[in-house]
């Protein structure tokens, strides 16, 4: 799958809610291809005091529960279409998932690809990589 088809899907998956109180949904969506050639999606969900899930974070769980871990290429996109490189939390949860996932190609604003551990120098893990 090329990265304007999961930029596509990653967009078709938006759908901004609004939940109790503060609470919101689904502004920013997600759209992940693993190794194997199956795609994933999530949303995000922010609740006040911090509490959440990143887009990203729902589609890794989306993918681990279908027993997979391995990321070949990721996307999340804002309500407006504008793609959103992963926060910092997402980069660690991401490369925590598998060591594989170092290698995962992250889809930046313009459809730019750049590899995760590009996006991550220095990892505070590597001394027991």
């Amino acid at each position: 799958m090329n990265k304007q088809e999961l930029y596509q899907i990653a967009c078709s998956m938006i759908h901004h809610k609004k939940l109790r109180r503060f609470g919101t949904a689904g502004h920013v969506a997600c759209a992940l291809e693993t190794h194997n050639g199956n795609v994933f999606t999530g949303i995000c969900i922010d609740l006040p005091c911090s509490i959440g899930l990143c887009a990203e974070q729902s589609a890794i769980v989306e993918m681990v529960k279908n027993n997979e871990t391995a990321i070949k290429t990721i996307i999340a996109v804002f309500e407006d279409g504008s793609i959103l490189p992963p926060c910092g939390k997402c980069r660690e949860f991401i490369t925590q998932i598998d060591d594989r996932n170092v290698q995962t190609q992250i889809v930046l604003p313009e459809l730019k690809e750049v590899l995760l551990q590009d996006l991550l120098p220095e990892r505070w893990d590597n001394q027991w990589n």
